[in-house]
């Protein structure tokens, strides 16, 4: 069995002010477990990042997304797991039923609830870069155990970010 790539998309469906949120509590050996995020997953082979994204989105939520924008690459680091490199999006028109998924509960949650749930503290970092409508950015964050040990916004470390 080949691994998994480290190539990863990642989307936030808005409606109505809300965001499509995943919260992960249904796989047992989960790096998010019991964390919440968007909709996405990793690259098979020979995808684009948008073929990825359009088949993640079907395959988790039943929903397939008639307009979507890149708004940032995410490059994760950390001691625990390779390092990723995420394509974040979002997405705020599509069309089909939405149906439960195998890896987490879906919920419609609104975006000013967003950062009291459990997060990942860098997702904090994007969520902010979003609502302030950044063009598409490049955020480099690298983890130690579950602490954020170093946040890097298009190119300029981040000494203090503040949510």
């Amino acid at each position: 069995m080949k691994p998994k790539s480290n190539l990863t998309t990642l989307c936030y469906i808005e409606r109505e002010g809300k965001y499509l949120m995943m919260h992960r509590v249904k796989k047992e050996h989960d790096i998010n477990k019991d964390k919440w995020v968007g909709i996405g997953g990793h690259f098979e082979e020979n995808e684009s990042p948008e073929e990825c994204l359009l088949r993640e989105v079907r395959e988790e939520t039943g929903l397939v997304l008639d307009r979507f924008r890149m708004r940032g690459i995410i490059t994760f680091i950390s001691d625990r797991w390779q390092t990723e490199y995420m394509f974040l999006y979002t997405a705020d028109q599509f069309h089909g039923e939405l149906h439960g998924c195998d890896e987490g509960t879906l919920e419609w949650v609104a975006k000013q609830a967003v950062y009291g749930l459990p997060l990942w503290e860098g997702d904090k970092i994007f969520f902010r870069l979003l609502e302030e409508e950044r063009p598409c950015f490049s955020l480099k964050l690298k983890y130690e155990g579950e602490r954020l040990a170093e946040k890097v916004l298009d190119g300029c470390k981040l000494e203090s970010w503040h949510i």
